[in-house]
């Protein structure tokens, strides 16, 4: 039984270690059995932590995004091996027997910040072991028969698209994206028109 956590990132930079992980959230997204999905009826089951950067380096357009207060994360951030400690034992409290597994939207980013962080600092490693990870992009584009070229949000048919905003708070747009990656799990292609890609 796969069960699914939702994740996003906010950061000071593109690459983790000479730059940081400001926050992140892993909301739980629904579990699979190989036959049936089953998507939570609220997504509030979630971990949520604002973090100590872990380097003097950072990237102001990165800031201006997020909107994350640099200078009071480093004097009140969670310190990473706490927040990645408790992360991946939130994680493996809700899967439980089930084997947990990292989805977002898309997968790339999130995923190398979060799997260096945890093999880093979490006591415990990747509650997600090195692979267990899916590009909810990917699946919509396999799903649907597009190339992932045109497999972006704009392109998705309206039955797919969350009722959220996109707000580049790490918490909403794990729950956004946990909406969108159950809409394209139970998605019948069938009755929906696809647009092409260019």
């Amino acid at each position: 039984m796969d069960v699914y956590f939702s994740a996003d990132v906010e950061t000071d930079g593109p690459i983790p270690g000479p730059f940081s992980m400001l926050s992140f959230a892993l909301v739980y997204a629904g579990r699979f059995d190989g036959r049936h999905f089953e998507r939570p009826a609220r997504y509030e089951r979630a971990f949520y932590a604002e973090l100590a950067p872990i380097s003097d380096q950072f990237e102001a357009e990165a800031l201006a995004v997020n909107g994350l207060d640099r200078d009071q994360l480093v004097r009140e951030g969670t310190s990473p091996e706490r927040a990645m400690t408790d992360a991946a034992r939130f994680v493996r409290e809700v899967a439980g027997t089930g084997s947990p597994v990292v989805v977002a939207f898309p997968l790339s980013f999130d995923w190398t910040w979060l799997y260096w962080y945890f093999v880093r600092y979490s006591l415990t490693g990747s509650p997600f072991g090195h692979s267990r990870c899916l590009d909810i992009k990917t699946a919509y584009a396999v799903k649907a028969g597009i190339p992932i070229s045109g497999a972006g949000r704009s392109r998705m048919p309206r039955a797919l698209l969350p009722d959220r905003a996109h707000t580049h708070n790490a918490l909403d747009d794990a729950a956004e994206q946990a909406e969108i990656f159950a809409n394209v799990m139970e998605w019948d292609v069938r009755r929906h028109e696809v647009a092409s890609a260019p």
